[in-house]
């Protein structure tokens, strides 16, 4: 496939010094398959010589398998104090054997004179010597010009001067960084005409999104005649974070008609966003454009009417084009159009005027007035409507339950709960410890339950969050349980002036919500 735009995903590296992500070389090893697998073109390992998840993951990158993807090996010029062959970190990039390797090469005389503590000829020296010493036949060699675009302000001909030393020694690509992300897009296509006026060697681009424009410096960079984007999946990255490629992915692609990526990985744009997301351990962004949940959510009754008949209304690019899908949300804005769009998913037969329908909006917008919330609750959503229209019929009846928490000399707090349920005549009785209120009466509905339905040891609690509804003690509390079994996952809400209770009307559309969509019938029920 001829390509535009060559991606270089610095996720390993960059996307390493975000607060709160810590690589180990397992999550290192199934991030660059899953970066290849899509179609990535450069992959960013880090740097070898600077600690040893670093280290381990060059040591097994030949287990890798790349069949795609160049690995890249990160570095710098040579220190200003030693001959490039006796620098112990450019010794190692050398004899590492990877295909492409990155050294970082200062831009901005404010860093050479004060940071490095050296002169302006000594670094154009080390840009020299490095990529002549690393430059070969077998090696790609890239040189990131970091804080160019700062240097550039300060002295353009010293930050251009330092370009050309690493064109002329050899550099096959040079990358104009952004570091310190302070650069507006209309700034940065001036300099870019200024440097490939200067140095015909091939551009690249690395934006950092400290002023939030480092997407549209990317895309405004390729619009000016680059054609390498450098960036991270989710736009993890030191500060405020890099380049986000998963949305820039899809507007050279999809709207600046620039080929970086097949029309089938970009249908898979959405699942490498999560599965990056859930190997790091941070929560998938809901508002992400392109691959958040809510980016093509709509919720304004006017808006879900206007897209149930021309999608393109309300809807830049086709949701399934980036692998996500549309979501109609329940709410008391949303009027019918939603209700009969999900309706039609559950296979019920709705009209858009009928009783039934007018009875289910009046429901939902009675309980959004009470402190409801259906947007993150669709399990709720569902079995609120199908039991309206008579398609549902609960699984137990509750006949009591007891939560007492107690704490104990020396501190220690034990909660335990008693529930008493009936199901079609027969009663259970049990009761459950657990680490507090929540977690015990869910541990006493399961041991009651699971005797008339085992499928119920498969679904798990996964996360339960509590909103305040109000400023004062009286106030109403909003819970909201995710679970999930082998298979899939779901949300339940419920509201009451009782933290308990509120957590109770979760917890059981939780618990029934997973047994219905496993097929689960109350005894004695017709089939």
């Amino acid at each position: 496939m001829s390509k535009d735009v060559f991606l270089y995903d610095s996720t390993l590296r960059d996307g390493a010094q975000t607060e709160g992500i810590s690589f180990t070389v397992d999550d290192k090893i199934k991030i660059a398959r899953k970066l290849d697998e899509f179609g990535i073109d450069y992959i960013e390992g880090g740097w070898p010589g600077a600690n040893p998840t670093d280290i381990a993951f060059f040591e097994r990158a030949a287990d890798l398998g790349l069949r795609h993807a160049k690995l890249a090996a990160f570095g710098s010029t040579r220190r200003a104090r030693l001959a490039v062959e006796d620098d112990p970190q450019v010794r190692q990039l050398a004899e590492l054997g990877v295909p492409v390797i990155t050294i970082v090469a200062k831009s901005w005389d404010l860093h050479v004179e004060e940071i490095l503590r050296t002169t302006r000829e000594q670094n154009l020296a080390m840009i020299d010597d490095t990529v002549r010493y690393l430059k070969s036949d077998d090696v790609e060699l890239i040189v990131d010009a970091e804080h160019f675009f700062d240097g550039y302000r300060a002295d353009p001909g010293y930050a251009l001067a330092t370009l050309q030393a690493a064109a002329e020694a050899g550099a096959d690509q040079i990358v104009l960084c952004d570091t310190n992300g302070g650069t507006l897009p209309d700034e940065l296509t001036p300099v870019i005409d200024a440097v490939r006026a200067a140095v015909s060697t091939p551009l690249g681009i690395h934006a950092h999104n400290d002023s939030d424009v480092a997407v549209a410096n990317s895309l405004a960079a390729v619009a000016a005649g680059i054609n390498q984007v450098q960036g991270t999946i989710n736009g993890y990255g030191e500060r405020c974070g890099n380049a986000n490629l998963c949305s820039i992915i899809p507007a050279l692609q999809a709207k600046m008609g620039k080929t970086c990526v097949t029309d089938e990985a970009l249908g898979r744009l959405y699942e490498l966003s999560h599965y990056v997301a859930e190997i790091v351990n941070m929560p998938p962004l809901e508002r992400q454009p392109y691959v958040g949940r809510s980016a093509f959510a709509h919720k304004g009754g006017l808006h879900v009417d206007a897209v149930m008949k021309r999608p393109e209304t309300y809807e830049h690019v086709n949701p399934e084009r980036v692998g996500n899908q549309r979501r109609l949300l329940v709410s008391d804005q949303s009027g019918g159009s939603a209700i009969l769009e999900r309706a039609g998913r559950l296979e019920i037969e709705l009209a858009k005027d009928s009783p039934e329908t007018r009875a289910i909006i009046a429901r939902v917008k009675e309980m959004e007035h009470e402190g409801y919330q259906f947007e993150a609750a669709e399990a709720s959503f569902e079995l609120l409507m199908k039991k309206s229209v008579g398609h549902y019929r609960s699984l137990f009846d509750l006949e009591a339950f007891r939560v007492i928490v107690e704490k104990r000399p020396g501190g220690e707090i034990l909660s335990e709960a008693t529930i008493k349920v009936g199901v079609e005549g027969r009663h259970e009785h049990t009761a459950a410890e657990g680490d507090g209120p929540v977690h015990a009466l869910d541990r006493a509905l399961r041991k009651a339950l699971e005797p008339f339905y085992p499928d119920l040891s498969a679904i798990r609690l996964t996360d339960f969050k509590v909103r305040v509804l109000g400023g004062s003690t009286a106030a109403k509390v909003r819970v909201l349980v995710e679970s999930a079994d082998e298979t899939d996952s779901w949300s339940t809400v419920g509201v009451h002036e009782n933290i308990i209770e509120a957590s109770w009307r979760a917890l059981v559309d939780s618990v029934e919500y997973g047994l219905m969509k496993r097929g689960a019938r109350r005894p004695g029920a017709g089939k």
